[in-house]
């Protein structure tokens, strides 16, 4: 599939740290700004081998896949020659872990618990999900990562306010606080490149 221009500037950017860490998914125009400045350099794979590319390095490398005629569909046409759009870049000053601590919310709930209802097993689109205490508030019950689960309108309707043992319903697995999520998993983009593979989690 081929995207327009605007499409291409708003997909998928890898980005690692200055220890070759990812750290988060971004726009393709964004990386784009990051290596203008100087803040990134490209990282690609030649032959095998994993290669640094400063920007003008990689326009180089751009202008001379263009005259050779080797070069893609997934490039930024510019007014000399199209350019190669990266899809792993590595930021020169940023050497920060990413911090591991996953905040309670729905959305991150939605995540650990696969996009299924805990107790039927069903595929839930975000807006068919509900979020059930397993042991009910009404019972003592607490709002948190090892107390609540998504959960299906009508699982939890028959459910109500009662346990699962109760309800005699049974979950699918036990609730827990996550370590920490693969980053695909946090930010789902719709195109994963292969060369993303050796530096995401999974």
């Amino acid at each position: 599939m081929i995207l327009s221009k605007g499409n291409k500037l708003n997909s998928p950017v890898l980005v690692l740290n200055r220890f070759y860490m990812a750290i988060q998914i971004i726009t393709a125009r964004r990386a784009f700004v990051m290596l203008c400045r100087d803040a990134a350099e490209v990282i690609d794979r030649e032959e095998g081998q994993f290669m640094n590319y400063s920007f003008e390095q990689w326009l180089e490398l751009s202008e001379f896949q263009y005259e050779a005629g080797i070069i893609d569909d997934d490039v930024i046409k510019t007014v000399r020659f199209p350019v190669q759009i990266p899809r792993v870049i590595r930021t020169t000053h940023f050497d920060r872990v990413p911090d591991a601590t996953v905040k309670f919310s729905r959305k991150n709930l939605f995540v650990r618990d696969k996009q299924q209802c805990q107790y039927c097993g069903k595929k839930l689109s975000f807006s068919q999900m509900s979020l059930d205490h397993v042991v009910p508030r009404s019972q003592g019950g607490g709002t948190s990562w090892d107390n609540v689960v998504c959960s299906c309108f009508p699982c939890n309707s028959r459910k109500g306010g009662r346990t699962p043992k109760e309800a005699r319903m049974e979950l699918m697995r036990q609730p827990e606080k996550p370590r920490q999520f693969p980053l695909l998993d946090l930010y789902q983009p719709s195109v994963v490149h292969p060369i993303w593979e050796p530096f995401i989690g999974s």
